[in-house]
């Protein structure tokens, strides 16, 4: 109601002030003059902490939003975009395999391991939103004005190795869990009596975690950028507020 009654005021003035010698009045000025008080009034400038908490609640939401889009059945599996392969020797050895029909099982362990990120992603959502409310960011203008994933791109690269770090536990459990440990050793004991088969090691883990990181950065990415461009993706007053005013 404030806004309102100030823009009326201002509107009325320079209706009688800004008419033209034929007595109509320069809607353009008007326009403008009412928009400049409502700009004035809407809180004035963003501070940086304004800013700060922007970004922060936009990697947040975002964060919230990609990990029910993975965390759920193929969220990895079904998508082609983020879909983890076997690791490299892994790849060596199944064209080895193929040979002897044991290619089936390492696509068997390659559906594992993806069933274990999906496992794995709600339950790091803690560790995600944990950093992000940790982050201090003295740039904060500069990242609110950067690239559409100027936020996830700081974020990742301040934190992505911690949160790495905290996830190898989880994925640990999740890979134990959908039986890709078992898949594996399995796998590796038939794939051993082959005459001339090379040795094979893999992480499983570390691959998991770090293809699975990449990629809820790289949806966390879309999701940042949507907030950016689209009204629509901004469900807090703090992100209408900062978002809004670039």
């Amino acid at each position: 109601m404030r806004k309102f009654l100030m823009a009326m005021s201002v509107t009325a003035s320079l209706a009688v002030t800004g008419c033209a010698a034929d007595g109509s009045a320069d809607i353009g000025r008007i326009a403008q003059g009412a928009e400049a008080v409502l700009g004035g009034a809407s809180g004035g400038a963003l501070s940086n902490a304004d800013i700060v908490q922007g970004l922060k609640a936009a990697l947040e939401t975002g964060s919230g939003t990609v990990v029910e889009q993975l965390g759920k059945n193929d969220g990895f599996n079904g998508n082609s975009l983020i879909r983890i392969p076997l690791p490299a020797s892994l790849v060596k050895a199944r064209d080895l395999a193929s040979k002897i029909g044991l290619d089936g099982q390492f696509n068997d362990l390659e559906t594992r391991l993806n069933r274990a990120a999906e496992l794995a992603t709600p339950k790091a959502k803690s560790l995600f939103v944990g950093a992000i409310r940790q982050m201090s960011v003295s740039d904060a203008r500069g990242i609110l004005n950067g690239p559409n994933d100027a936020a996830t791109a700081y974020f990742l690269d301040k934190t992505g190795a911690d949160l790495q770090a905290s996830m190898r536990p989880i994925v640990d459990d999740a890979l134990a869990q959908v039986g890709a440990v078992n898949s594996f050793n399995t796998l590796l004991a038939r794939y051993r009596k082959i005459p001339g088969a090379p040795p094979v090691k893999a992480d499983l883990t570390g691959h998991v975690v770090g293809k699975g990181s990449d990629g809820i950065f790289y949806y966390l990415a879309q999701e940042e950028k949507a907030i950016r461009e689209n009204p629509a993706k901004r469900t807090s007053e703090i992100l209408q507020r900062v978002f809004g005013s670039r």
